[in-house]
């Protein structure tokens, strides 16, 4: 399934979750779907997103180790129906909203957590989407500057 549509879906069931265990999932999902959208730019992508990649695929991992696999039942993870990654720019957009809205979710339960242990793990994982949600910028950023150099290169050859 394209990376997009798989974004979309997650961005639905985070709005549709309930309660906080349903949060924390769908939080987790995010991240896995982020760490696996990293892995195939950073394997297949444009050669400046490379690094950046890298690092994404890093920090996402980071914030699905926070949050803990949860029970995902008949469902699965989303992210390892990842088969296609059509249009990186399009993808990156959609990723950062996710990683926004994940961070706010978060906030919100962190926000109404009576425990310690719930509301740290959400704090960590906050930073782990903040920080992720930040690589994909920079690699919006390289895109941009990608395209303006190929531009310029037509214009002037």
């Amino acid at each position: 399934m394209d990376a997009v549509r798989l974004i979309l879906a997650s961005r639905r069931a985070l709005a549709d979750s309930g309660d906080v265990p349903e949060v924390l999932a769908e939080a987790w999902q995010a991240q896995a779907l982020a760490q696996a959208i990293g892995s195939r730019l950073a394997f297949s992508g444009p050669p400046e997103l490379r690094g950046e990649a890298l690092g994404l695929t890093e920090l996402a991992g980071r914030g699905c180790a926070v949050l803990e696999a949860p029970d995902l039942g008949a469902e699965g993870m989303r992210a390892a129906r990842l088969s296609e990654l059509s249009d990186p720019r399009r993808t990156l957009l959609c990723l950062g909203g996710l990683l926004g809205e994940v961070g706010i979710a978060l906030v919100a339960v962190a926000s109404a957590s009576v425990d310690q242990c719930t509301y740290w793990r959400c704090m960590e994982a906050i930073d782990a989407a903040d920080e992720s949600r930040d690589r994909v910028r920079e690699m919006l950023r390289k895109l941009a500057a990608r395209q303006e150099a190929a531009v310029q290169e037509r214009e002037a050859g």
